[in-house]
């Protein structure tokens, strides 16, 4: 069963540690990895920042990177190409386990990774492989596939299918096809406890699919 964990490794023992700590404004996020066949790293990445002249400067000088190369720019993105130092350890770390990073978020001196993993115990193989290299991270989060799409979101069975429900029952139409009451009605539930379930199910699909950092209370 494919266990889904989320990850925060401070950018010191990670990747763009001097150009996280150098411009605090800037938010990165890792497009995809490539691996090069001589076994360097070398992601795609989406850079957000009102200095992009600041943060340029600071990559030229990062230990942890070997080359850039600016691939698009936007309005208030551009998107890079990089080189990364074969130092960065716990991506190895995790690309040796055949699992997978979904995505990966860089800001305020941190990352933050969600990664698929084939199981709790390649998991813990990993956690205590970085642990013994002397790499620091913390798992935040961990949930099973559970072999449907909505361990993916860190939905509860019955925020799932309550959500799915009220998509199909038209509650999320524009004008409704039933009202809040109705739809609590037809599950047996009252109005406040249904009301309750929405908006814990809403908090958690946004924060797993759409929040890059913790979202705050």
């Amino acid at each position: 069963m494919g266990t889904i964990a989320e990850l925060t490794i401070p950018a010191a023992e990670f990747a763009l540690r001097d150009t996280l700590a150098g411009v605090p404004s800037v938010e990165v996020e890792i497009e995809r990895v490539a691996a090069h066949n001589e076994g360097r790293l070398i992601p795609f990445v989406w850079v957000r920042t009102e200095e992009f002249e600041t943060f340029e400067a600071a990559l030229e000088e990062d230990p942890t990177v070997d080359g850039v190369e600016c691939l698009s720019e936007l309005e208030a993105e551009r998107l890079y190409k990089m080189d990364w130092v074969d130092s960065i350890n716990p991506v190895h770390a995790i690309l040796e386990a055949d699992s997978t990073i979904l995505s990966a978020t860089g800001t305020g001196g941190r990352w933050r990774l969600r990664v698929l993993f084939p199981d709790r115990g390649v998991l813990s193989e990993t956690y205590d492989r970085c642990r013994r290299a002397g790499i620091d991270f913390d798992v935040t989060s961990i949930y099973d596939l559970e072999g449907e799409r909505r361990g993916q979101y860190s939905l509860t069975k019955e925020q799932y299918d309550t959500l799915v429900e009220g998509v199909e029952r038209g509650y999320y139409n524009v004008p409704r096809d039933l009202t809040l009451g109705e739809f609590a009605e037809s599950l047996d539930v009252s109005h406040q406890a249904l009301s309750e379930r929405l908006r814990r199910g809403h908090r958690n699909l946004i924060e797993s699919a759409l929040i890059t950092g913790p979202a705050e209370e």
